[in-house]
């Protein structure tokens, strides 16, 4: 490689310039059609079918992807097998998306045609105008871009963006028409971090650690006991069932400083009054909002006021919370 590190650095970032350029220019292409396509999906009773070939084909997936994690049900069905066969996982009530640049591919039009005998609305997302897909569609979502990415001008860089920008234009407009929150979104996403952000709560993470307690008359030793047998660094200090403090390592480190007569204490004495706590019911990440503004390792965790228990920063970073 005989190119130098400036070189480099110029084409990478003439690539994304040309790209993000290609992106902007689709503002001028959000029409009529495309409000059009946003309604006919939204009231439509089927699903989303989106198909397309080559690298089209894969942003087709995506699209698919987003739209079914966003409440809008969706289905891949490559361009090649729909002629082959796979026409039959089109249903009577689907809309069908067909992606393609240059909107005149072989199997393109061989598809078009078996598209339209069937009944579906067709959409196309083309970046020709004058192609055969998109006279033949029933509404045109215009992906144009004036060059690829590519120096020889060939390789779908800037027109894959561009479908890829419009696809996700088409999904977040249908996910605002379905009022979709946050809610909604963890229903689809249950696993891995993010789907933890949205569902996981603090009483379930709290659950599986143990639970150290000790009651305000309790001597220092039990206190010392209890806290290193849970392994949490603190215990919580009940009163006939009603949480009045909380006992930290560090908490037995400050007696250690002041006093070395400790066989008459007791865990009132040396207990936090008012310890940072979160009602289990509430998520996880909210944990992790109060530990970094606080500056602490843990909360006590409170079940409709009563002790149920620690949720620890270690805890919240095992499950990606963070």
């Amino acid at each position: 490689m005989n190119k130098s590190i400036d070189k480099i650095k110029d084409l990478a970032i003439t690539t994304l310039n040309i790209e993000a350029d290609s992106v902007r220019n689709l503002q001028k292409y959000i029409n009529d059609d495309f409000v059009a396509t946003v309604k006919l999906i939204y009231e439509s009773k089927g699903r989303v079918v989106v198909t397309g070939i080559g690298k089209s084909a894969i942003i087709a997936q995506k699209i698919v992807a987003t739209m079914n994690s966003t409440g809008t049900p969706s289905i891949f069905m490559h361009a090649a097998d729909a002629i082959h066969g796979d026409l039959g996982t089109i249903q009577k009530e689907d809309v069908v998306i067909c992606i393609s640049k240059s909107g005149n591919t072989p199997e393109i039009k061989v598809l078009v045609p078996l598209l339209k005998t069937g009944g579906n609305k067709l959409i196309a997302l083309v970046g020709n105008m004058d192609s055969y897909l998109a006279k033949q569609s029933d509404y045109v979502l215009n992906s144009t871009v004036e060059k690829e990415a590519c120096p020889n001008n060939l390789a779908p860089t800037s027109s894959t963006t561009a479908q890829l920008a419009m696809g996700d234009a088409l999904a977040v407009c249908l996910l605002d028409c379905r009022d979709f929150t946050s809610s909604d979104f963890a229903k689809y996403h249950p696993g891995g971090a993010l789907g933890k952000k949205l569902y996981l709560k603090v009483g379930d993470i709290a659950s599986q650690n143990q639970k150290p307690v000790v009651k305000p008359d309790d001597s220092i030793k039990t206190v010392i006991m209890e806290i290193s047998s849970k392994r949490l660094g603190a215990t919580a200090v009940v009163d006939n069932g009603i949480l009045v403090g909380v006992i930290t390592d560090g908490d037995l480190r400050r007696m250690l400083e002041k006093t070395d007569a400790i066989s008459s204490l007791k865990a009132s004495d040396i207990m936090n009054k008012t310890p940072k706590q979160i009602e289990a019911g509430e998520l996880a990440v909210n944990a992790m909002q109060l530990l970094e503004q606080y500056n602490i390792t843990q909360l006590i965790v409170t079940d409709k006021g009563k002790y149920h228990g620690f949720v620890h920063l270690h805890d919240l970073l095992k499950e990606g919370i963070i």
